[in-house]
Formats: structure tokens, sequence, C-alpha cells
């Protein structure tokens, strides 16, 4: 049994001396943190072939399966972190200074958020990467992995531990609820007077959850139905390409593409192209009855059931609709969009433009794939959540939406009047 609210005055004790160690220090830590991945590499890989062997009796999905598998990737899960390392630290950053007609001194700088709550599914990564750019922020941390995962997280949190036990940093400053009952997931919503912000990294139902029962500020993200229209004047070898890799390059995660949706004007040649091409790479089709109309035939392309333009796919399965026009485009992705990532292929600048203002996804894309809302790929070096809310963060959160602000205000004997 979890002693809950132990768990979380430890995150706050340590997020308290977290805030003392330098940018050096937090650098030092992650390379030393990287280290231990590398020496536990036998004992994650053991402990995670483990859980895909339960994964895999379980019945789980293969989507499931390749998100939770570390085989082949802890290598580049370690260099991950050393990069982070590499990465300006914003704790400490000053901004929007000023000096008041009164004369006083103002000027806004970054703290760290305090403690975070992450629950997640199925991608054990997300261990490391959350604790990461939780350290380098100066945040404590409390994890709550999915059931599934349990032993490869348990693995990876002990080499993290192991890390910030070696470099006098600690070790409660990364915490996993190493029980898969369901119940400590309410009971960790409910922390409020320790923990500052919940971060789900999951399917739907996990995020209205959060919503549903949290006491503490909930980022929601992560759910993505991605949209690609291609319009009249569009490049039609580029299209593809893109195409092609916003789905196949990686199905099962946020960003892959989910539902393309085609002119009716260059559909007749089009929507052949797309289907003997993905074919190829083992896709299957879900299809309206224009788009089936010109599909070549095969088992592989079926009718689009009702719901399935509001389905995360996660999986290589793509849904073709065809469109007059980019009204109506537009009025398809602000019906099914999840407001992650949407993208137009055109070479028409004012419906390029006309998609950029009025699509309102957290990732709006012009003549290129989906696949780069990542924070590495966008130049953050890291995330550790894809938000698709308003407040606060939104897109591939880095380092800068792990801190908040306070303001500073220097006078020299100033009284109100």
């Amino acid at each position: 049994m979890i002693d809950m609210q132990a768990l979380g005055q430890r995150a706050k004790a340590a997020a308290r001396s977290l805030r003392q160690v330098d940018t050096n220090a937090k650098n030092e830590l992650l390379r030393a943190m990287a280290d231990a991945i590398d020496r536990h590499s036998e004992a994650i890989l053991a402990a995670n072939a483990a859980d895909l062997a339960d994964g895999r009796a379980a019945g789980l999905s293969e989507a499931l399966l390749d998100r939770l598998n570390l085989t082949g990737r802890l290598e580049g899960i370690a260099a991950d972190v050393r990069r982070v390392a590499e990465l300006p630290d914003p704790v400490g950053q000053e901004f929007d200074q000023q000096v008041l007609p009164n004369g006083l001194k103002v000027r806004k700088r970054r703290v760290p958020i305090g403690v975070l709550g992450v629950i997640y599914e199925s991608r054990p990564n997300v261990t490391v990467d959350v604790a990461s750019l939780a350290l380098k922020t100066s945040n404590a941390v409390i994890l709550r992995g999915g059931s599934e995962t349990l032993r490869s997280n348990r693995a990876l949190v002990e080499a993290i531990q192991a890390a910030l036990d070696a470099c006098g940093a600690p070790r409660d400053a990364v915490q996993l609820i190493t029980d898969g009952d369901r119940r400590y997931v309410r009971e960790l919503l409910r922390l409020s007077e320790y923990v500052d912000m919940i971060i789900p990294r999951g399917g739907n139902a996990l995020h209205t959850f959060c919503r549903e029962n949290s006491t503490i500020p909930v980022i929601t993200g992560g759910i993505g139905i991605c949209h690609l229209y291609v319009d009249e004047t569009a490049d039609l070898d580029m299209a593809l390409a893109i195409v092609q890799n916003a789905k196949v390059q990686r199905p099962s995660v946020c960003n892959a593409l989910d539902t393309l949706l085609i002119n009716r004007s260059i559909a007749g040649q089009f929507v052949p192209l797309v289907v003997e091409r993905l074919a190829q790479d083992g896709v299957s089709f879900r299809v309206d009855d224009e788009a089936r109309a010109v599909a070549p035939p095969g088992e592989h392309v079926q009718p689009a059931g009702p719901g399935d333009w509001d389905v995360e796919w996660l999986s290589l399965v793509l849904g073709i609709r065809v469109v007059p026009d980019l009204d109506a485009a537009l009025d398809h992705i602000y019906q099914h969009s999840t407001a992650h990532s949407d993208g137009i292929i055109t070479s028409n600048p004012a419906a390029m433009q006309r998609f950029l203002d009025e699509v309102d996804s957290a990732a709006v894309y012009v003549n290129a794939s989906t696949r780069f809302t990542d924070g590495g790929q966008l130049g953050l070096g890291a995330e550790i959540a894809v938000s698709t809310q308003k407040l606060h963060a939104r897109g591939p959160m880095g380092l800068e939406a792990l801190t908040t602000y306070k303001w500073i205000i220097e006078g020299e004997g100033h009284v109100r009047p």
C-alpha cells in the first residue's frame, strides 16, 4: 500500500531542494542519469521484455506493443538526456524589464512550477523524457505509468535515482507510483497541497478522467486526429511523399496522419496514387463514397463508418474523404479535429493563408508532414507532452513550458501614495 500523502510531501521537499541547484550541477546530473541508463541497460531491457511478454499474452494491440518496446531505443533515450543537458536552462531568465514612472524597477523571472504529476500509458521512454525535463527545470515529478509498463518504469527509475544519489541530489525528485491500482491515480489527482500541475499522456478516457477528477490544474493534449488537405493546386508527387511519411513513418504516435482530405477535382488522379503507394506499406483505408468510386478495388479499401472520422487510428489505417473545396475541408477539420496537428498541401498562397488563419490547432502545417509535431523536431530538444489546450502552454511542451514566472520589484523606499 502506498502512502500518497507521504509521497507528495517528499516530492515537495525535493522540489524545494532543487531550487538551490545551479545549471552546471543540473547538467552534470543529467549526464550521470544518461550514464546510469547505459549501465543499467541489461536490467532495463530484461524488465521491458517481461512487460512485452505479458502485454502480448493480454492481447495488447500492435500499436501499444510498439509504444512499450524499448529494444533498439535505449541508447537513443540516453542520448536524448545528454541533449537536454546541452539545452539552455530557462530557470532564472529575466524578461519584460522596465522602470515605472515612479522609479520602481520591475521585471519577471522564470521559476520552476514545483511538483509535476505525470500520468501516462504504454510508453516507458516517457519516464526518462519527463524526468530529464523536470530535473533540468528544477521540478520534482511523481510518475504514474500504465500497469503494462510497471517493470520497465521501475527499472528506469532505479537507474535515475542511482544518478540522483551519486550526484547528491534528492532521490525523491523523481518518484514512481509502483502499484498499478487505479485508485492511486485518483489519489494523485487530489494531492493539491503538494502537486502543482497534472500532465496526462494517453487516450481520451484518461484525459477526461483527469479533467473531471483533479483538484490540480491539468494540461491536456496528446490526442491527435490529424488531417492533411490536398487542394487542386498541389504538386501531387510532393503531396504523395508527405502523405506517406505522415501515415507510415511511425503510425502508432499522436502526430501520425489519420484523415486525408482530397479536393474533388484531383480525386480521380490522386486517390489511386495514394492507395497504390501506401498499400505497399500495409496501409488499409476507410473511404467515403466518392473516394471509393475511384480507388483501386481490394479488401484493403473499405467504406468509412459513421464514426471513422473521429478515430485516432494509431495504426496503418487511413481515412480518405473527397471534398468539393477548401470550405468543406475546413468544415470537416472544425468538426473532427482534436486541435493537435492539421495541414494543407497547396501551391495557392491565398488557400495557404486562409488555412493558417482559420485552423485553430496547436500545430498547423503547409506542405509538410504532421510528424514534425515533436519537441525534438521543432528545436525544443525534447518534450514532456503535446498540449492542445490554450492556457499556459500549447503544442510540444519543452523546458520553458515547465516554468512559470514571478514578478521582481525593486524600490528605494517606495511607498504607495
